[in-house]
């Protein structure tokens, strides 16, 4: 593969590369370090890049194994998810701060969750893949990639209740 080749195929897919690598690290910066590095892998190897169907759906599975790789690693003690707020400079201090409160009890809740029921939903919901891709992407079936996403909007959505209607039978 040629530099242009791969400025092609691999630049735009950056961004989504770094949403997710910030999802499963702690800062801004581990997330900026992990892409680069995954950028810098996928560069060493482009000549092996003509061999898989989807680059997109390859890059993202090496993004999620550098993380979690480096999640499990003894220097990595630290480490936890975060989620990053977009705000939305027109709407009232009062909707801002019920937003962020809601983003944070769902990471919280998220936190909780199973490894692969944590990644399907970051998946789905927030990089809004399809079904498919993050079957390829996981070692999934598409079934399977359903279910353990309903599974998971389910328990979201339970321990919401329950938050929001506490001492409420």
């Amino acid at each position: 593969m040629e530099q242009s080749e791969f400025l092609n195929q691999v630049m735009p897919i950056k961004d989504k590369l770094f949403r997710m690598a910030k999802r499963l690290l702690v800062s801004r910066e581990e997330a900026e370090d992990a892409t680069q590095e995954v950028l810098l892998k996928l560069w060493r190897n482009n000549a092996k890049m003509g061999n898989y169907k989807s680059v997109e759906a390859f890059a993202m599975t090496m993004t999620k194994n550098f993380c979690l790789d480096r999640l499990k690693s003894k220097q990595a003690g630290n480490l936890s998810l975060v989620h990053s707020n977009y705000g939305d400079d027109k709407t009232s201090l009062q909707t801002q701060v019920e937003a962020i409160d809601s983003v944070d009890w769902v990471k919280r809740i998220m936190e909780d969750l199973p490894e692969q029921q944590k990644m399907v939903l970051q998946l789905r919901d927030v990089e809004e893949y399809d079904f498919d891709e993050i079957g390829e992407m996981l070692d999934m079936k598409p079934t399977a990639v359903r279910v353990t996403l309903s599974r998971a909007r389910k328990t979201v959505r339970e321990r919401l209740m329950q938050k929001h209607s506490y001492g409420i039978a």
